[in-house]
């Protein structure tokens, strides 16, 4: 028996090396399935659309025509009582935009997103589009092409960062697909779902959007998403115009994520079932609709506002028309999302772009008929400046309108529009319409912020070099003969006669064969056999996470290439120290002196509190909480989420705020929070 658990641990062992020698190379080649997954998804989910707008507004709408010009209300309302219920009790995830939630989890869950939310997303956006919802296809498309690269990741057992690559592939696939777009898809990817550019990652996804995209031409065809004609620079008196232009894109998305998130709080505040709000939204987006009719749906394409855009980029909307059709469509839009509907934004900041745009173009022709190009190209700028504005990604805006129009002309007036509408909506305020959902549940992650500390300290900088070893030959009563009777458990890495790790004895490995006759037991007969190990490239805050997820209190650190090779061990103790040496190496005042070295793992306590209403630290910033250097906070449940516990996170009544301390202070935690909810020895 014990030969044969050696050649199981050796023949794994050896598979997990090649599994991570390769594991770099791995996701060139995943990223092509996952493209074409992420486009097969991204067809199904067209035609889902296509075959809800065909039953709600041919169908059902001939069967509600004795009501006349008002059945169009009802459209809304019913598709809003059959997507709250499929949301709610399916996957809650699927609510909303989609493109936060993958942020979300590329932030704060290594990737991992539920596999059902792929199918649950798919139905309730296209029903949600279908029946009128005044809402978009990508934020959908995305999260349903970031599900797909997220289950495949986690088949596979892939790292947290391998399986954020795939997430964005998905997305990226998803985006290339749906719009034809591969190079946009790319950049929206890296810009908004990543935001870490390097040559790994744009090679990884742009495989798999050019997959996603090959298999999008065969099914959907290679036609741009608008046919208009040509537009050019009229002058160079126009770039001022343009800059103009900018401006009013940037408050016009601005007012956009204030509307929407208004909105949402307002609904957030009745007190009915949330399975039953998006019908409550429902019926305002169908009285707007009855009003006009393009306010339904994406606003291009096919549905019953397939031409509200296009008219708008050749110029066949006159002035007041345009006007009133950007700001319904942002109330439009904010009633679906914010009642829970399931839907992007992107396409409704392109509409609410067009229309402005086209505005603003007409007014522009009127005054300067000869120096000024035709509203169409007023219009098409102003759809990439809206969205630039609201999302923060001027990159994505600018490719994304030059791939779905394939006009060139005006892209240095898109360019300057786009410039200009993201800096002055970046000075006004910082948050896009995709974080803001984010910080509103206390996570951050716009660029320029602290990094947490977890995040900024290695594995093998914190790591124990010098740490007791056991062979796992050595007899059991040997071990304990050599353990002082009044010595502090500890756990032991076990080598085998090559030095390789094969497992790990822990306190509670001993502790249950003490009733039987030791002296036939060696260590392998007891050790923990592949024990959960960690990387010294990896950070500490994945360490922590693995440490708190798996119930552990110890992780041995390997090599890369080859995981049987032990290079060090990681207590809490080790997170500890190196957590207090960092804290102190920082430039901030009035820090409490770093604690001594701590070499010893037991006595560690993990202790969780809540956060009272009546608590001081209600509404204090993590930065600005002076909490002993003997701890610190691994996690913040809010609401039955986790929070990484980032330097601007503010803690608020109710919140459970984790932390793993000496016992040295322990009683000042007490004292900080007031109370303690339970404390468990480690």
């Amino acid at each position: 028996m014990a030969a044969w658990d050696h050649l199981r641990a050796t023949i794994l062992r050896r598979l997990q090396g090649l599994t991570l020698q390769y594991e770099t190379l791995l996701p060139y080649g995943l990223a092509l399935l996952v493209g074409l997954a992420a486009g097969g998804g991204a067809i199904i989910f067209r035609h889902l659309i296509s075959a809800f707008d065909w039953v709600f507004f041919n169908r059902l709408s001939d069967a509600f025509s004795p009501l006349g010009d008002q059945r169009v209300i009802l459209l809304p309302v019913l598709g809003g009582l059959l997507v709250g219920p499929i949301v709610y009790f399916l996957a809650r995830e699927a609510k909303g935009h989609g493109v936060p939630e993958v942020m979300l989890a590329v932030e704060t869950q290594g990737g991992r997103i539920r596999p059902r939310v792929a199918v649950v997303k798919s139905i309730a956006s296209a029903l949600c589009i279908g029946s009128g919802g005044s809402v978009g296809r990508e934020g959908p498309i995305v999260q349903i092409g970031s599900a797909v690269g997220s289950t495949i990741g986690q088949i596979l057992r892939l790292s947290e960062e391998n399986i954020r690559l795939l997430v964005a592939s998905g997305a990226a696939g998803g985006i290339s697909a749906t719009f034809n777009a591969p190079i946009a898809g790319v950049f929206f990817a890296l810009e908004v779902i990543l935001r870490r550019f390097n040559l790994r990652n744009f090679s990884v996804v742009v495989l798999s959007s050019v997959v996603a995209d090959a298999l999008g031409h065969a099914f959907l065809g290679d036609d741009p998403a608008f046919a208009i004609p040509p537009h050019a620079l009229e002058s160079n008196f126009e770039f001022p115009l343009y800059a103009l232009l900018g401006l009013f894109a940037a408050l016009a998305g601005l007012a956009f994520i204030t509307i929407l998130y208004r909105t949402e709080d307002v609904f957030d505040a009745l007190r009915l079932p949330e399975m039953a709000k998006p019908a409550i939204g429902g019926i305002g987006v169908g009285l707007l609709g009855l009003w006009f009719v393009d306010l339904f749906g994406v606003g291009y394409g096919s549905g019953p506002s397939a031409n509200a855009m296009p008219s708008a980029l050749t110029g066949d909307r006159g002035l007041e028309v345009l006007i009133a059709l950007a700001g319904l469509k942002i109330l439009a839009t904010s009633l679906t999302i914010g009642s829970g509907g399931s839907g992007g934004v992107f396409a409704p900041s392109l509409f609410i772009g067009a229309m402005l745009g086209a505005a603003f173009g007409h007014v522009a022709n009127d005054l300067f008929p000869d120096v000024t190009a035709s509203s169409g190209a007023y219009a098409l700028v102003g759809m990439a400046a809206v969205f630039a504005a609201a999302a923060r990604a001027p990159i994505t805006s600018i490719l994304i309108l030059f791939e779905m129009t394939r006009d060139y002309s005006i892209m240095l007036p898109l360019m300057m529009a786009v410039a200009v509408s993201t800096v002055v909506a970046q000075l006004i305020r910082r948050d896009t319409i995709y974080s803001l959902k984010l910080r509103r549940r206390g996570v951050e992650i716009e660029e320029g912020r602290e990094a947490p500390l977890l995040q900024t300290i290695t594995v093998g900088q914190a790591m124990a070099r010098n740490f007791d070893v056991v062979s796992a030959d050595t007899g059991v009563a040997e071990l304990l003969e050599g353990i002082p009777a009044d010595g502090q458990p500890r756990a032991f890495p076990v080598l085998d006669h090559d030095r390789k790790l094969v497992g790990i004895l822990t306190p509670s490995d001993i502790e249950r064969v003490l009733d039987k006759d030791l002296s036939a037991l060696t260590v392998q007969d007891i050790a923990a056999k592949n024990p959960v190990t960690i990387f010294p490239d990896q950070t500490l805050e994945e360490a922590v996470r693995r440490l708190g997820s798996q119930g552990l209190r110890q992780l041995p650190v390997v090599s890369r290439h080859d995981p049987s090779v032990l290079l060090g061990l990681l207590r809490h103790s080790d997170v500890i120290n190196a957590s207090s040496r960092a804290l102190a190496a920082r430039p901030r005042p009035a820090q409490p002196a770093p604690a001594p070295a701590l070499v010893e793992l037991y006595g560690t306590e993990e202790m969780e509190f809540k956060v009272s209403s009546r608590s001081p630290l209600a509404g204090k910033r993590i930065r600005d909480i002076e909490l002993p250097t003997d701890s610190i906070i691994v996690s913040i449940v809010r609401d039955s989420s986790p929070i990484i516990p980032r330097g601007d996170v503010a803690l608020e009544p109710g919140d459970r705020v984790v932390l793993i301390a000496l016992p040295s202070a322990i009683p000042e935690l007490w004292e900080r929070f007031g109370y303690h909810r339970r404390r468990r020895r480690r």
